[in-house]
Parts: C-alpha cells; sequence; structure tokens
C-alpha cells in the first residue's frame, strides 16, 4: 500500500552521519566521522562498583518507575552545583533530567514553538537539534558564524524581519560542528539582542567542561537577569552517552510544561541511568575525573592538528578548537565538497561527515567537512590524516 506520512516527518531526513557510518562497517576504513567519547575515558571500574551497589541495595528504586521530573537526589545536587556555577536561581527556576540533552531541544521546542514560529540557530549546527525543530514545523532561520559566534548584525536583522521568533539556539562551547567557541563579548551581545527583541535564548552545552586550552568563558545563563534562558547540559560527553542523561535548566513555568510533554514523550528518564550519574557524582572524584578527560582529548585534538598542519594541502583551512570534540574543515570554495567526501571514503577509506549534514537548509552551500578527533585511536589518527592529506593535494595541490 501507499503510506503517507505526517508533515511533521515528511520533511526529515536520515541523518547523513548515520549514511556515512555505513562505511565503517568496512573493517578498512578510518573513521573521523562520529562524534563519540573516546573508549579509554569511560570509567569502567566505576560503573561496576556503582551498579553492584545500586542493585544491592535499592534493586526495586532501579527498576520500579520514577517521576518525571527525574531522580530527585541527582536533581538536588545538579541544582546545588549549577548554583555555584551561577547558572540556577532556586526561586524562580527548577531543573528536569531528561533521555540526554537532545530531549531538552525537542521538549523546548514543542512547549514554546507553534508551526509557522520562527527559530533562529547558528549556521551550521548540530544536525539533531535541527531535525528536532524542523519536526514541529518551525521557520529555521540560520546565522553564519565568524571566529567570535554568531554575526550579531545578521542576527539582529533576522529578529527585526521575524517578529515571531520563539527562540535563539546555540551551542556557545566548542561547537558541534565547527569546534568554535563564542566569546564573551558575543554572549553579551545575543543576550542584549535577546532582551531588546524579547525572544528566549537556548543554550545548549554538552561540551562546556571539556576545555582543554584556553581560558573560560562563562555561560549565557550566567548572564540571565530576566529568566530567558533555557540552559541544557548533559552526561553524554562526560560520564557515558549510553545512561542517556541531560538535564534542562529554565523558569520554573517552562519546566512545568516540558514535565508534560516528556510524560507524553517517554514517562521518564530511565533509573538506572540517573541513579548511575548520581553515584559517581557523590562518591568519586567528578573533578578529576574531567580533567583526565580534558588531558585525553588536549593530546588527541593536537596530534591530529600537528598531523594537518603537516599533511594536508595549504588550501585547506581549519578551525583550532580549545575543547570539546570537533574540527571544521574547509575546502576552496569551487571545490564540490560532497565529492570529496564519497572519494575518501570510498577510494581512500577515511569516513568524514559532509558540512551539508549541518546546514539549516538544503539549498545552503557548503565546502567544509567536520573531523572528529576523540573516537580513533593515536595510530589511526596518524595514519588516517596522512591518508587524507594526500587526498587533499591530489585535488588541490
Amino acid at each position: 500500500m501507499n503510506y503517507s506520512f505526517s508533515e511533521k516527518v515528511s520533511q526529515l531526513q536520515a541523518s547523513a552521519i548515520r549514511e556515512i557510518l555505513k562505511y565503517t562497517a568496512d573493517p578498512e576504513v578510518i573513521s573521523f566521522a562520529a562524534g563519540n567519547p573516546a573508549p579509554e575515558a569511560f570509567p569502567i571500574d566505576a560503573v561496576k562498583e556503582i551498579s553492584a551497589k545500586m542493585l544491592a541495595e535499592e534493586p526495586i528504586a532501579v527498576l520500579q518507575y520514577g517521576i518525571t521530573e527525574g531522580y530527585t537526589p541527582l536533581r538536588d545536587m545538579m541544582k546545588q552545583r549549577m548554583a555555584a556555577a551561577d547558572c540556577f536561581c532556586e526561586e524562580r527556576e527548577d531543573l528536569i533530567i531528561t533521555s540526554g540533552a537532545q530531549q531538552v531541544m525537542e521538549l523546548a521546542c514543542k512547549s514554546l514553538c507553534n508551526a509557522g514560529d520562527t527559530l533562529i540557530c547558528e549556521a551550521p549546527s548540530f544536525i539533531g537539534s535541527l531535525n528536532a525543530f524542523k519536526s514541529y514545523n518551525v521557520n529555521l532561520v540560520g546565522i553564519p558564524l565568524d571566529d567570535e559566534g554568531m554575526d550579531p548584525e545578521l542576527l539582529e536583522a533576522a529578529l527585526k524581519a521575524n517578529s515571531n521568533t520563539k527562540l535563539i539556539y546555540l551551542i556557545p562551547n566548542f561547537q558541534n560542528p565547527t569546534g568554535k567557541t563564542t566569546s564573551l563579548a558575543r554572549r553579551k551581545q545575543i543576550y542584549a539582542l535577546a532582551q531588546k527583541y524579547d525572544v528566549l535564548i537556548l543554550e545548549d552545552n554538552p561540551y562546556g567542561d571539556l576545555r582543554f586550552t584556553g581560558e573560560h568563558v562563562p555561560s549565557i545563563k550566567t548572564m540571565d537577569t530576566d529568566g530567558r534562558v533555557i540552559y541544557a547540559g548533559s552526561f553524554s560527553k562526560v560520564l557515558a552517552p549510553g545512561i542517556r542523561v541531560g538535564y534542562a535548566i529554565a523558569p520554573k513555568e517552562i519546566i512545568s510544561k516540558m514535565v508534560v510533554c516528556k510524560q507524553v514523550s517517554d514517562v521518564q528518564s530511565n533509573n538506572f541511568g540517573q541513579m548511575l550519574a548520581y553515584g559517581f557524582l557523590k562518591n568519586y572524584d567528578f573533578d578529576a575525573h574531567l580533567s583526565m578527560l580534558r588531558g585525553i582529548y588536549k593530546q588527541k585534538c593536537e596530534r591530529m592538528l600537528a598531523g594537518m598542519d603537516a599533511a594536508f594541502s595549504k588550501k585547506i583551512q581549519f578551525t583550532r578548537p580549545e575543547g570539546g570534540l570537533f574540527i571544521w574543515c574547509t575546502l576552496p570554495d569551487d571545490c564540490d565538497m560532497m565529492g570529496f567526501c564519497k572519494r575518501a571514503v570510498s577510494e581512500y577509506k577515511i569516513a568524514v561527515v559532509p558540512g551539508s549534514a549541518f546546514m539549516v537548509s538544503e539549498a545552503d552551500k557548503t565546502t567544509s567537512f567536520r573531523m572528529n578527533y576523540s573516537t580513533p585511536t593515536d595510530e589511526a589518527i596518524d595514519r588516517g590524516v596522512e591518508i587524507l592529506g594526500r587526498l587533499t593535494k591530489e585535488m588541490f595541490g
């Protein structure tokens, strides 16, 4: 029979990242396409100990239903941690545990946006969030990034042109896919524009704890004097993505609506993952763990950048992130980026993600692609960058 899909999903396409990852089933392919934490970053022994203790002492709590807002001890601990970072105000805000930070984007859009409302985001941006927004038929408007973040003049022009703007979405720290960080001055400008045009900011910060060089930049949430910023965080990149534990901080009125929407989606996030995250925060040195992660990613990033400096054509430009997991590479203006990416994986057995996967609209053109340094081994980084470099010199001199 013929199937007729809803307007909400008819425009959604399979992730280009997932499509390229199909090539990685070939054992000869070196993948720079994923965005997974390094295998050596997982605290496996601690997870075993915490899991055994949970199942020995609180098996029913682990296996039973929980409340939609999240496991209360974890919520209380995260409120304390975020208040210490000036990102939580007990009087006016609340915190909800979600099934990964991605669910925050979906719940925020579902709670606040009607079909046709405008949502402004960075261009390029994270494909998972873009698809979440598109599923609610919002009018997505992308603002190009320079080295400091969103261009404020273009942002204001978009706000003027779209009086129905509900949200400004951005990933200010080590952005996925570009690795860029929004400067402090630019964060202040973005917040001021949100105030001027009376819109909310959705600040997605999954990588903020992974700064391995440069100076800390305060989150936009620390500037939030009038309940304008919804803050999203995650344990995926700092503990384990498989536990699917994220969280959102927002004004109580917004959180209450997100709770109702989450009850429709999945009732609650899984208790095991929440209790595991709580056990790690309570009984282990989380700051020492983060320091270990930063050391891993600093070494991997520097290794990949050094290899690219030596092997890549000088006509290729690339970012130099101060944290996170990604490097954004840009080919010459007149090149076929998709052809380059396909040739890289099919002929040279190197997988990267074409930049078109992260564009707001299919009509948006890009000659960039994303590389990941957290997942591959050091040996794979060295060999893969050298091989990819040969292709860049062959194609671009």
